[in-house]
């Protein structure tokens, strides 16, 4: 059981399909993809929407990730420079700032009660040196005209009570929130437009029907003109290209007891908060006093008491003065990447489109690419093609995912020999 499980409270049933159906747009997937597909096209006039998820609406990733929502991709903005120009990367990234917008927007317009907290994102150094901070800092200034304020030591540790972390940047147009309850929101807001949603509903097979497509589900089968893959890393395998192009990857989070006055003797700021490595850890507050800590990537899902045991361990490691807290809830849950870093977004055949591979930076993309494909099917707009550098290539499975693990161990180490090496500086020093 994750935590926003247990919170989420009363929602709307969604019963699994029976007999046939027709419809223009099948959206395969209930996470924030396909929901954002469905919801735009409802926004856009069109309302002969079926989505079909294989769970419980938010099941995957979009019901079990930190809770953050900001602008970029998991590329970061200094690699889409180098890829794409300056022009093209800055209108990229505008997506995403848009996208977080839309989602605080969408948050006000349909009630939706997602426990958000508009506090911003510290991005905090790991590291004494703040090389790594003055220069994003100055790229998201010059390239992309967003500005991340600069937040000294001192200050920093008035709201973060451990000498763990050098300096940060503050994003203040971010926030946080309970993802899960976003989810169903949207997908209640989907279906009080008309949209049909079904869960518990897989989508067994997906093959051709004259100019459209026909989905067999365990009890029925739909007819649609256009069909949407939204299934993230919980495979669906209705397409070989599409299931070939995606690597599953594993992150752990973990939700505290309720901390009551302790939170205090940790975090003083409502800002949630991820660091410099590359394995960072991610957390924030939770309006319960809870802390929900998160990190760690692995090829491997692992049980709760693993994750448990090995998220108390980092949270330690920067609170010390928690030792002895008590975890309620801690889970695994699987992200989509693609070997590019970027979502693989677009049209692959005529009438079936793709969204997916948010390499666990997916809240604000997500709501990009139901955006991008919604104005696609109900307009005939072409924005789509604006991913066309990163296309739906293969992640060379089975040994994709191990030169993943391979490549996370590299970093890792690389991030704790910096580590040790900058303490042993400043001993020396002492």
């Amino acid at each position: 059981m994750t935590y926003y499980r247990a919170t989420l409270g009363d929602t709307q049933d969604y019963p699994p399909l029976q007999g046939r159906a027709e419809t223009r747009v099948c959206v395969i997937g209930g996470g924030f993809a396909g929901l954002n597909t469905a919801l735009g096209l409802c926004e856009r006039g069109q309302r002969d929407v079926l989505l079909l998820e294989a769970d419980a609406i938010g099941h995957g990733a979009s019901g079990r990730n930190g809770g953050f929502v900001f602008s970029g991709f998991s590329r970061g903005e200094d690699a889409l420079l180098r890829d794409l120009g300056p022009a093209r990367a800055r209108d990229l990234h505008a997506g995403t700032v848009r996208a977080v917008e839309l989602i605080r927007a969408r948050a006000r317009r349909y009630g939706i009660d997602c426990d958000l907290v508009d506090a911003g994102v510290l991005w905090v150094n790991w590291f004494r040196d703040p090389a790594v901070l003055r220069a994003r800092q100055r790229l998201l200034r010059e390239h992309f005209d967003i500005d991340w304020r600069w937040v000294p030591r001192d200050e920093l540790r008035a709201q973060l009570q451990t000498e763990r972390y050098h300096d940060a940047l503050y994003e203040p147009d971010a926030f946080h929130f309970h993802p899960l309850k976003y989810a169903h929101g949207i997908a209640a807001a989907a279906a009080g437009q008309g949209a049909r949603l079904h869960a518990h509903t897989p989508a067994l097979s997906l093959a051709r029907a004259g100019a459209g497509w026909r989905v067999r589900t365990p009890a029925g089968e739909v007819q649609a003109e256009q069909v949407v893959l939204a299934c993230g890393g919980y495979l669906a395998g209705l397409h070989r290209r599409v299931d070939a192009g995606v690597l599953p990857i594993a992150t752990y989070v973990m939700a505290t007891e309720p901390l009551g006055a302790r939170l205090q003797e940790a975090m003083r700021t409502r800002a949630a908060v991820y660091d410099t490595r590359f394995a960072f850890d991610y957390y924030r507050p939770l309006p319960d006093t809870r802390i929900l800590w998160g990190g760690r990537i692995s090829i491997l899902q692992r049980s709760p008491d693993a994750v448990r045991r090995l998220l108390l361990r980092d949270l330690l490691r920067v609170y010390p003065q928690l030792d002895g807290v008590g975890v309620d809830f801690a889970w695994s849950g699987l992200m989509s990447y693609a070997r590019h870093q970027m979502p693989q977004l677009g049209r692959i055949e005529d009438g079936l489109w793709l969204a997916q591979a948010f390499g666990g930076h997916g809240v604000a993309p997500t709501t990009l690419a139901g955006e991008t494909l919604a104005a696609a099917i109900a307009a005939g707009d072409e924005g789509w093609r604006a991913f066309a550098d990163y296309p739906l290539v293969s992640a060379l499975k089975p040994a994709g995912l191990l030169a993943a693990q391979l490549e996370y161990w590299r970093l890792q180490a690389a991030d704790a020999w910096r580590d040790r090496r900058e303490h042993i500086g400043a001993g020396r020093r002492t």
